[in-house]
């Protein structure tokens, strides 16, 4: 059988690990480039960026893991039951992870650069962990899924999985309400991170 929803977890894992990545790029190049002080497109940007993470993957793309993926690998192959513990584990704190995220943000961008090192450092973090997060998924527990969940098991999956439209992703139609959020992005980060002004 035709496993799509594993081909839209891993289409939006892509999606999101290229975020992750724009998130850090942003950071390195900072607000200053070239002696031109741009922080309000900068610190939007950023704002955008944390936003898509906190409404999308923390919203929609890890409550049908949790819900529906899961609990159908626990049942058929329990010896991964610690990763999917792990994997739980860290959804429950992934919100709570990048609206701290948010809040180092913007006392770095009120307060000024003393505030600067806390978000760039805990970003890094982040970044690292959301990535591991995502290798655990891909190396661990779609694997199993894909050798031991039945043909019953796929098509509630693919049926639940292919109502997700995620906003960044290009290989189809976007959900119109996240069109302003990806031109945002996009026009706004600066080249390579995306059309804006190197």
């Amino acid at each position: 059988m035709h496993h799509s929803a594993l081909r839209v977890i891993r289409d939006e894992h892509a999606s999101l690990a290229a975020m992750l990545q724009s998130m850090l790029q942003m950071i390195k190049r900072g607000p200053d480039v070239d002696g031109k002080h741009a922080p309000e497109q900068y610190f939007d940007v950023l704002r955008a960026m944390l936003f898509y993470i906190d409404e999308f993957p923390e919203k929609l793309h890890h409550p049908k893991e949790s819900d529906l993926l899961f609990p159908r690998i626990a049942r058929v192959a329990p010896h991964v039951m610690a990763t999917i513990e792990r994997l739980e584990s860290d959804h429950m704190t992934g919100e709570v992870r990048v609206r701290e995220l948010v809040h180092l943000l913007m006392a770095w961008e009120y307060l000024g650069e003393t505030r600067r090192a806390a978000f760039e450092a805990e970003a890094t973090r982040y970044v690292q962990f959301y990535l591991d997060h995502m290798r655990l998924e891909e190396t661990v527990l779609l694997p199993e899924a894909e050798k031991s969940l039945k043909d019953a098991d796929w098509h509630a999956l693919n049926v639940a999985f292919a109502t997700h439209r995620d906003p960044l992703n290009d290989k189809g139609a976007r959900d119109p309400q996240f069109d302003r959020l990806f031109t945002r992005i996009v026009m706004r980060a600066p080249a390579p991170v995306g059309l804006g002004e190197p």
